[in-house]
């Protein structure tokens, strides 16, 4: 069974980490660039990360550069997301979703056919 599961969201303090993760069964996930996305309530899902299938070439949206880093390991089927130096403007459920290629091209959805249940984070004091 083709399956996504992120994990590893949960509250944290402004100024906090949160290491998330998106572990794939059922498919090799290390043929394919990962992408971060988000969405907080009222708001369109936005792209926070992308990756591409040798872990070669990442991108970040400006909001979370330098804070925000990807990383995979596809020895494990599994690729991360290490969030550091947390907003509250950071809430929202979290999600992973598996390019179509392997290369990183923008975060429009049409480029990403599997996709997560989400994990939510939130940020507050």
């Amino acid at each position: 069974q083709v399956q996504i599961v992120e994990s590893g969201g949960g509250l944290v303090q402004p100024g906090g980490s949160l290491r998330l993760s998106c572990a794939a069964s059922g498919f090799t996930l290390g043929y394919y660039a990962i992408a971060w996305f988000r969405q907080a309530p009222g708001k369109e899902r936005e792209g926070v990360s992308c990756i591409s299938s040798s872990g070669g070439t990442t991108s970040y949206a400006d909001s979370v550069k330098g804070r925000f880093t990807i990383s995979r390991d596809n020895g494990k089927n599994t690729v991360y997301l290490q969030m550091n130096s947390l907003k509250p403007e950071d809430t929202a459920v979290y999600y992973c979703a598996t390019s179509r290629t392997s290369v990183c091209s923008g975060f429009g959805s049409l480029r990403y056919d599997k996709w997560g249940q989400g994990t939510q984070v939130t940020v507050s004091s």
